[in-house]
């Protein structure tokens, strides 16, 4: 079975990449710029952005410097709690489908502060929201959905997930859902 991770291997992950990528560690960055004067988070990412630190590795000197969102430091039993503690009825829902992702081989469980994601190795495949007060969305990335209730998502530019089904009960998660999450996951291997 699986382990869940937190926003915390997120920024782990995001610290390596800062040290990989510029060959200086957070802690470096945050002497250079405390150093360089910057003493707000504007003025941070516009010192850093000439340098190359951009995104989710900017994310890593920002919160070092001026502290880490309380998402960042709560458990994944605090996030997904918050995820449900207005929809309980739900909850069996996200409960079935955490299940199967920590069973399914090659799936890595990150919890988030307003959903579930769930990756490969090589990227971001699912994402499990309670999106209404009366359902739970499963985004999905894969080019073909073999289940007639996946409907195309309304989906921001940068974000992968072309579609979602759309979930009322726990009822609602058969085989065909479990089929259409497992395609999603294969594509992404």
């Amino acid at each position: 079975m699986g382990e869940i991770k937190t926003w915390q291997a997120m920024a782990d992950t995001n610290a390596e990449r800062l040290q990989r990528t510029t060959g200086r560690s957070v802690e470096e960055w945050v002497e250079a710029a405390r150093g360089a004067g910057v003493h707000s988070r504007a003025a941070l990412a516009a010192w850093l952005k000439p340098q190359g630190v951009t995104g989710y590795s900017l994310m890593s000197v920002d919160w070092a410097m001026f502290g880490y969102p309380d998402f960042i430091l709560s458990s994944v039993d605090e996030l997904y709690e918050g995820q449900y503690a207005d929809r309980q009825a739900l909850r069996p829902i996200g409960d079935r489908l955490l299940a199967w992702a920590l069973e399914a081989d090659g799936v890595e469980v990150q919890m988030r502060k307003t959903y579930i994601s769930l990756q490969t190795a090589r990227r971001k495949f699912a994402q499990v929201t309670p999106a209404t007060k009366s359902a739970v969305d499963v985004f999905m990335r894969f080019a073909r959905p073999n289940d007639p209730r996946a409907e195309p998502a309304r989906a921001a530019k940068d974000d992968p997930f072309r579609w979602r089904i759309r979930l009322k009960t726990v009822d609602d998660i058969d085989d065909a859902v479990l089929g259409a999450l497992t395609a999603a996951r294969d594509e992404s291997l």
